[in-house]
């Protein structure tokens, strides 16, 4: 127990400002020194007399020395501490309290693991100090009733952890905006964040690692846009977003992979990036209802294997003819090298659902090539390009139409010009070129003329013999082209 006779001065006035919940603003003074056993020993109740007032502690301009130690503790008063400096950390580590603010001050850490604080959690304008091998913020499994409001704050611990709030429970958002900066990595696995994550104009900062992490989090809105930069990856891996994901006008600037979304359920997701993220995005298992993006961002590495939605489209594609753009999303599938069906499949189902299935076979058509490009053996490829330049891979079954009209008045050209031979003389239909070319290219059924004449060797006998391998190789494809087709649709 403190006596009222060892206080220093400044103390003094803080002691007497307590239960009346005045505030104590040292700026200026002589003296500005509080020591933390102090500002324990009243938020403990120590000189909480009822005086009809709500008890506080609220201190502005003071240096503090001594650790604040409150951890377990039931603390039952508000606590703000504004443009003070404290040598060294907080710690409320399973504590419950009222709301806590620590604004425009500078400390060497907080801690408030497994916390209960019934209120807001201020950290606005601070500059908080941790290490490498010491976080900045701690707050794993603590549960906050109101916001996290780390506005114009700045976390730093290079190389380490600047927030650590796995497991942490929000009843209201996570504000990190108006020139909030983390030197190392921001960690939210597992988070609940009942309000959002809100770091529109936040800078995060841990080069080769992790910027940030808020894999398996629960969240209703999360807003990493309008400035937002990340040197390092940032990771959502299996992330539960009920509303919009939104990275408009953010900068990527993690190497290697900038952003991983594997698994992430959202509502809408915006991927309008300021500029092409500096490394690769994964979007594989990934769902969204919508999805909005703009080719002139897109990352150098993007993959989309297993990724859903229900719509996509472009930043300016409602002003396209038609709404859609079926050749420019299709250079989204070059992003990723490996072939993957998937990708194709699921833009194809979407151009079906409204209406497009021109589209819908022009992708599907594109999957096969891709297909055909990654194909190890030499015979897929050659029989590949064989039912694309006939048939489109059934895609374009006009295409055998074309090939035997072309067929057909070459064959015409070229025997009507020549003399056949009877197989019966005096029997059977006169010679007619264009039926005689027709009937050789069809080998399904006959039209009387190729039983009934032949070439006594020559050029006119090999070309025949062409016309009826061309013809089997044409239905061949086109059955095995529309077969393919009619299969997957």
């Amino acid at each position: 127990m403190l006596s009222y006779e060892e206080l220093t001065p400044a103390e003094r006035q803080l002691w007497d400002a307590f239960p009346e919940g005045r505030e104590v603003d040292l700026r200026g003074g002589e003296e500005r020194t509080v020591r933390a056993a102090v500002v324990v020993a009243l938020l403990l109740g120590q000189n909480a007399e009822p005086s009809g007032a709500v008890p506080a502690l609220r201190l502005t301009g003071a240096r503090i020395t001594g650790r604040i130690v409150l951890d377990g503790a039931e603390i039952r008063h508000l606590f703000r501490l504004r443009e003070c400096v404290l040598e060294e950390d907080i710690s409320l580590e399973a504590a419950s309290t009222l709301a806590v603010g620590i604004v425009d001050s500078r400390l060497p850490g907080f801690r408030a693991p497994s916390a209960r604080i019934g209120g807001r959690l201020t950290l606005r304008g601070s500059v908080v100090e941790g290490s490498a091998d010491r976080f900045a913020v701690q707050l794993i499994h603590a549960h906050v009733s109101g916001e996290l409001l780390l506005n114009g704050a700045t976390l730093s611990a290079p190389g380490g952890v600047a927030l650590s709030g796995g497991g942490m429970v929000l009843d209201g958002a996570l504000y990190g905006e108006h020139g909030f900066r983390a030197q190392g990595a921001v960690q939210l696995p597992g988070a609940q964040l009942n309000g959002g994550l809100f770091l529109r104009g936040a800078r995060l900062e841990n080069p080769g690692g992790v910027a940030l992490s808020g894999d398996n989090m629960t969240v209703t809105t999360v807003r990493l846009s309008r400035g937002f930069t990340a040197d390092g990856k940032v990771r959502l891996r299996g992330a539960q977003v009920a509303d919009l994901l939104s990275f408009e006008g953010a900068e990527l600037a993690g190497e290697g992979t900038s952003l991983v979304c594997v698994g992430m359920r959202t509502s809408d997701l915006d991927l309008r990036f300021a500029a092409a993220p500096g490394g690769r995005v994964d979007l594989r298992n990934a769902r969204a209802a919508g999805v909005v993006d703009d080719p002139r961002t897109w990352p150098p590495v993007l993959r989309l294997d297993g990724f859903v939605y229900d719509s996509v489209r472009f930043d300016d594609e409602d002003a396209m003819p038609g709404g859609v753009a079926p050749a420019q999303r299709l250079l989204w599938f070059r992003r990723d090298h490996d072939y993957r069906p998937q990708p194709y499949e699921q833009l194809a189902s979407y151009y079906r659902r409204i209406g497009h299935d021109d589209h819908a076979r022009r992708v599907l058509l594109h999957k096969q090539r891709h297909r055909r490009r990654t194909a190890t053996s030499a015979v897929g490829r050659v029989w590949g390009g064989l039912l694309d330049v006939t048939v489109g891979y059934g895609y374009r079954p006009w295409l055998a139409g074309v090939w035997l009209a072309a067929l057909t008045t070459l064959g015409t050209l070229v025997f009507r010009a020549l003399t056949p031979t009877p197989v019966k003389p005096g029997e059977g239909p006169p010679f007619n070129a264009f039926v005689y070319s027709l009937d050789l290219l069809i080998p399904v059924g006959g039209l009387g003329q190729r039983g009934a004449w032949h070439w006594d060797g020559g050029d006119a006998q090999w070309l025949a013999y062409a016309f009826v391998a061309i013809g089997w190789v044409l239905t061949t494809a086109v059955l095995a082209g529309v077969t393919r087709a009619l299969s997957k649709n």
